[in-house]
């Protein structure tokens, strides 16, 4: 990856026309050939930008550039199409280049498939006296993240979101639906647990029958000691 911080103008054409006046700037040419412009502001997004395939030349100024000060010219060209970026560099403040390596991609905490994890871990959770019997239980229409029983021997649905809206909800219905029609297993219960619910899909649950339970995932993974808290 190089960075370069620069003065520098620009100008985009193709899909639109659009032009940026002379500032100083961060430039960024990553590894995969995309060119970004940033400022100072706008948190993370470029103020232009032109991503792969594109090619980037870099060339001397022509005669009435040199004369308007600029003294190196970056013209990126999409290669698919008529997309265009120039860029007109005045004063070059910073120039470095990184080898940043492979990246292994962004893991993503706390979703559904951890809680599914932890909440099997603690499915005392749901209740004194319940127990796990596996999770993801199949049905016809999709696996229900876990089955359970309670105390009494009931059978339990859970459903798991990390955001619980009605869509969940609805998603439960159906596995419940489905569930209830084996004699084996009637009558189950359903149990909705996220780490939000949403006030619609908490009283479209309840009108249903259905429990709702919120999860604290921090709590649920050892990070954080709930009788420590202030409030």
């Amino acid at each position: 990856m190089r960075l370069v911080v620069a003065r520098c103008s620009a100008r985009y054409t193709g899909r639109l026309t659009a032009h940026l006046p002379l500032a100083t700037r961060l430039l960024v040419v990553k590894a995969d050939g995309s060119v970004l412009l940033h400022s100072d502001g706008g948190s993370y997004k470029p103020l232009n930008w032109m991503s792969p395939p594109c090619t980037l030349a870099v060339s001397g100024p022509g005669g009435d550039a040199a004369e308007r000060g600029v003294t190196e010219v970056w013209v990126v060209q999409h290669q698919k199409s008529d997309d265009r970026l120039e860029i007109d560099l005045h004063e070059v403040l910073h120039d470095s280049a990184h080898d940043l390596g492979v990246d292994p991609g962004l893991v993503k905490d706390g979703v559904e498939a951890h809680l599914q994890e932890l909440l099997a871990a603690q499915i005392e959770l749901l209740g004194s006296g319940h127990s796990l019997v596996r999770r993801e239980y199949m049905t016809a229409i999709g696996p229900v993240d876990i089955l359970a029983r309670d105390g009494a021997g009931a059978a339990v649905a859970v459903e798991i979101k990390r955001r619980g809206d009605i869509d969940g909800v609805e998603q439960l219905t159906r596995y419940l639906d489905l569930l209830n029609r084996d004699p084996l297993l009637s009558p189950v219960r359903g149990v909705f647990a996220a780490q939000e619910i949403k006030p619609q899909a908490r009283v479209l649950a309840t009108d249903r029958g259905i429990d709702c339970l919120l999860l604290d995932y921090d709590a649920m993974r050892g990070a954080d000691d709930p009788e420590s808290r202030l409030f």
